[in-house]
């Protein structure tokens, strides 16, 4: 089969032909239609083993890509309720299956988590890697069967490979707790992960979303996307803290989920966090990364709770693909950019280009 890897860091990659995966007992094999592209992938092919030395990538020459969608096209004897021809969203997410993180249903929590076709999160990593070598930049893939979501015909495999995203915005505002009657403070509205995020708090009952980004164009699109419960902020127009209190009488918002990106500040990620009330929750999925100065008294007398959130399991995306159906949560608000598998370095250079998260950046072999 054709695919497309990279055989040293910052060199384009290159499409070869490698063997074809056949499906072990446990694993499906599918045929990708298409992959979602990460916006900023070229900067992370570029410069990830000096940015994060701690989160491995898999040996090279590697086939990366991370949000595939498409069909089964074959599965291992001892795979029960997946067939061939069904249409499917290949989570990810890997892990060992058999200590008792994975066996309690938390994946994440595995020592040996991995994101297949993207990165690792501890040393171990690379077995996993050794074990699922593609990712979504190439014609067909193996997986584990745990990490497969049917899609129904409603929803496009375009769509599909936007879910790594959508889900993962899901499953922090979970951890926020009921969302009904609630307000959500959503930091990066805008962006990838911010999108995603909102739509999520729209389908779920939030009642009052309040998102903060920079361009005010976007963030009018965005208000748009439910005028009647999302209420938006340029961070240029001052401190989102004090906006934040003074849409809320002063209280703050019941949750917030950080979604910026990797080049944001520091200092906006506090500004927002501040905007919490008492007893607050704070969830972040975004890429900032550095020490942030907690005055922690503050943090005791406030009650005020703080959580990462990485990914999201595949029941997590059975529920987003059910929303979706249901209209509850709106795929259809991306504006889709296809590339074939022979343009992969164009799209990789041109990807993140448009600035906007209703923008999906999608591979197709």
């Amino acid at each position: 089969m054709r695919a497309a890897r990279m055989h040293e860091v910052g060199q384009p990659m290159r499409i070869d032909l490698v063997e074809r995966p056949a499906a072990r007992s446990t694993d499906v094999v599918v045929e990708v239609k298409a992959c979602g592209m990460v916006p900023n992938l070229g900067n992370v092919l570029a410069n990830w083993p000096r940015w994060c030395p701690h989160l491995p990538q898999p040996r090279l020459p590697a086939i990366f890509g991370l949000d595939p969608a498409g069909v089964v096209s074959e599965v291992g004897d001892c795979v029960i309720g997946i067939r061939p021809g069904d249409r499917v969203y290949v989570n990810p997410a890997r892990s060992c299956s058999t200590c008792y993180y994975c066996l309690a249903g938390n994946r994440q929590n595995c020592s040996y988590f991995t994101f297949n076709g993207y990165f690792g999160f501890q040393p171990e990593s690379q077995v996993l890697f050794d074990m699922y070598p593609q990712g979504g930049f190439c014609e067909y893939m193996a997986a584990p069967h745990y990490a497969i979501a049917r899609i129904p015909d409603e929803i496009s495999f375009y769509e599909a490979a936007r879910l790594g995203y959508v889900c993962t915005g899901y499953s922090a505002l979970k951890k926020c707790g009921p969302l009904t009657g609630q307000s959500v403070l959503i930091n990066g509205i805008s962006g990838t992960l911010g999108i995603g995020t909102a739509l999520c708090a729209i389908g779920m009952g939030a009642t009052r979303i309040l998102g903060t980004a920079r361009n005010r164009k976007l963030l009018e699109q965005v208000r748009k996307l439910a005028p009647e419960r999302i209420e938006v902020f340029s961070t240029e127009s001052g401190s989102v803290a004090e906006w934040v209190k003074g849409r809320t009488g002063g209280k703050g918002a019941d949750f917030m989920v950080d979604t910026l990106g990797a080049m944001a500040s520091l200092e906006a990620f506090i500004d927002a966090m501040r905007g919490l009330r008492r007893g607050g929750k704070l969830v972040n999925i975004g890429g900032t990364a550095g020490e942030v100065p907690i005055h922690t008294k503050w943090l005791m007398d406030e009650q005020i709770h703080i959580m990462g959130s990485v990914w999201f399991s595949t029941a997590e995306a059975c529920e987003v693909i059910e929303m979706a159906r249901t209209k509850l949560v709106d795929l259809s608000v991306f504006q889709h950019s296809v590339a074939k598998l022979d343009d992969i370095n164009d799209a990789i250079s041109g990807v993140g280009s448009g600035g906007s998260g209703f923008r999906n950046y999608v591979i197709v072999p």
